[in-house]
């Protein structure tokens, strides 16, 4: 095949050079490799963890080392925790004005556009390099409402009670393997909370940048939107690719209140050498709604499924997410719901595309309780694969015990048309406008959905990923 032939119908990668530069390391600290009580200890004393959560991480190791790791998703042979470095803490404490952050790390942020995002249409944005949070800062006038956002540490310091009142009561260290490691070595993050009534009418983001290599990062993040309150929160993430395994097990608890509502976006870039498998979940009281809006781009591998649980009657879920896998790419991703009152509500709309022999999977589970009657839920997913090497699967679990319920799956599956590129240049396209036309015809659903016009970043990656370079 000719050369010109071949750029006609190769879609490239996306063009990560902007993510990939790597800064020289300078960590004040780092536990060093492995993952022992010592290490756990260690980690929890440079802190200044108080007794509770001290005893907390102690007892989630022993539960990790108890559990075996997951036999029904992609391949995790490549991970091993004895070369992964849990903390690491970067030259710099956390700073509330930009100006403070050390050159080097600031630099890092600044080429992927936090600061501008910052400036233009943020209320308050949460930077972490690595283990730490190293910049955090909120707008006057969002403080002025009773709002509290803040990294996780100072979280404990100054809101200790309400803290441990929810910290991993949600998704608890004994829900699975990488749950109890969180639990174990967690640092970073962000805390926020909204006061009953109060509506945030610009979102608030946090920003995690990994660029120590062979390291893991492990931050928290735990919302609680109080009864009526409203809030739309993006998270943002990425690292430079290295060649060694790099680790990524966060951990996100959302609590939505009575008639409160919290819309949850996230765009993940992380590199091509890291394992992604981060946790999840929120519980809606009553009239409540959560809404996820989900990026996958990056990662070798990667297991993340949101999961909602309905509590409260008439409370809503919905969900809007898309994926992307290139080479060397195994993305298991997809949505978990439980509806566990009456006339609950949840809808799950998700896309995938494939490339170069990249694996998407698409796993969906419904399950509604047998006091959840007159519930509602609908999932429908669709794949497309760009090349005959590519693999796309969608495996769905539904468990009803209601009658009275309304509940359907939809999902398609399939390659490219070569019907539908011949009829688009029979009217006067090239084969690659054809083909950028069709992809961008399948993304356009979900991707509208992403706050593009909040973080520049973001809509950097979205038209790099799903733009890409056609032809």
């Amino acid at each position: 095949m000719e050369a010109t032939e071949k750029n006609k119908t190769y879609v490239e990668d996306i063009d990560r050079s902007i993510y990939d530069v790597k800064d020289q390391l300078k960590p004040s600290f780092s536990s060093g490799k492995g993952l022992t009580f010592g290490i756990v200890n260690t980690i929890s004393l440079e802190k200044n963890d108080p007794k509770w959560m001290r005893e907390f991480r102690q007892n989630s190791l022993k539960i990790y080392n108890k559990i075996e790791l997951p036999k029904w998703g992609p391949n995790l042979d490549g991970l091993d925790m004895n070369n992964i470095v849990t903390y690491v803490r970067p030259d710099s404490r956390l700073n509330t004005t930009w100006e403070e952050v050390p050159e080097d790390i600031k630099n890092t942020f600044e080429r992927l556009g936090i600061p501008q995002a910052e400036r233009t249409s943020l209320a308050g944005v949460g930077a972490q390099y690595d283990s730490e949070v190293v910049y955090h800062n909120v707008r006057d006038e969002v403080k002025s409402l009773g709002v509290i956002y803040t990294d996780m540490e100072s979280a404990i310091r100054e809101h200790e009670d309400m803290v441990k009142d929810h910290f991993m009561k949600l998704v608890t260290p004994s829900d699975h393997k990488f749950a109890a490691l969180h639990g174990a070595v967690w640092s970073g993050g962000s805390f926020v909370y909204v006061p009953p009534g109060v509506s945030v009418e610009i979102p608030l983001q946090s920003y995690f940048r990994l660029n120590a290599p062979g390291a893991g990062q492990f931050e928290h993040t735990l919302i609680i939107v109080d009864k009526g309150a409203t809030l739309h929160f993006i998270e943002g993430c990425s690292a430079p690719k290295y060649n060694v395994a790099n680790l990524h097990a966060g951990c996100v608890e959302l609590f939505v209140g009575e008639d409160a509502r919290l819309r949850y976006s996230t765009i993940e870039n992380w590199s091509k050498n890291m394992y992604n498998l981060n946790t999840k979940r929120a519980v809606v009281e009553k009239g409540g709604t959560i809404e996820w809006v989900s990026g996958s781009f990056g990662s070798h591998v990667s297991y993340l499924y949101p999961m909602s649980i309905l509590k409260g009657e008439n409370s809503k879920m919905e969900y809007t997410g898309i994926t992307f896998a290139g080479k060397g790419q195994n993305l298991d991703t997809g949505v978990k719901v439980v509806h566990a009152a009456p006339h609950t509500s949840s809808h799950m709309n998700a896309k995938s595309i494939s490339k170069d022999g990249g694996f998407c999977t698409f796993r969906s589970s419904v399950k509604i309780d047998s006091k959840a009657n007159n519930s509602k839920s609908s999932v429908s997913c669709e794949s497309l694969m760009l090349d005959g090497n590519s693999r796309s699967d969608t495996i769905p679990v539904m468990d009803i015990r209601s009658d009275e319920v309304d509940v359907g799956h939809e999902a398609k599956i399939g390659r490219i048309s070569d019907d539908t590129i011949f009829y688009l240049m029979s009217r006067g396209m090239s084969e690659t406008e054809a083909k950028a036309m069709i992809v961008n015809g399948f993304a356009e659903p979900i991707a509208k959905e992403l706050p593009l016009e909040y973080a520049v970043e973001m809509n950097h990656l979205i038209q790099l990923e799903m733009e890409g370079s056609i032809g």
